[in-house]
């Protein structure tokens, strides 16, 4: 039987710290999902001023990343060629999620909504790097 890594709850309150920090740096108010390599909810925090309905891109974003193994962007950029990924079944397909890798393994995803697409991304960024 193989090991596999995973993230721990101490894992998830760091991206969880460092996404806000970036998040306020910029003045932002959004909503962030930490997801396992299930797609299943790990840590989740919507900052005051997020819109409600960022509660449920944030999660989707995430769900597409993990389940995919990829950044969320890949799957807008896809949609533009191939409209056919619009009923795709992992979740929300617009930039904004990054997925988790360690040791070659994905063990999770982090989406974001709130400001621009391209934002989203940038603050779910600053949650991976605060992982080392």
């Amino acid at each position: 039987m193989r090991t596999k890594p995973c993230l721990s709850a101490t894992d998830v309150k760091t991206i969880l710290e460092a996404c806000e920090a970036e998040a306020l740096k910029n003045s932002w108010n959004v909503a962030v999902a930490i997801v396992d390599e299930g797609a299943h909810l790990l840590g989740f925090q919507r900052m005051d001023g997020a819109g409600p309905i960022s509660a449920e891109v944030a999660i989707g974003k995430a769900r597409t990343s993990a389940l995919t193994k990829r950044p969320s962007k890949f799957f807008e950029d896809r949609v533009k060629d191939r409209p056919a990924f619009t009923t795709f079944p992992a979740g929300v397909l617009i930039q904004g999620a990054l997925p988790i890798m360690h040791q070659n393994e994905c063990v999770g995803a982090i989406g974001v909504s709130g400001v621009q697409s391209h934002e989203d991304e940038q603050i779910a960024q600053a949650g991976l790097n605060a992982l080392g």
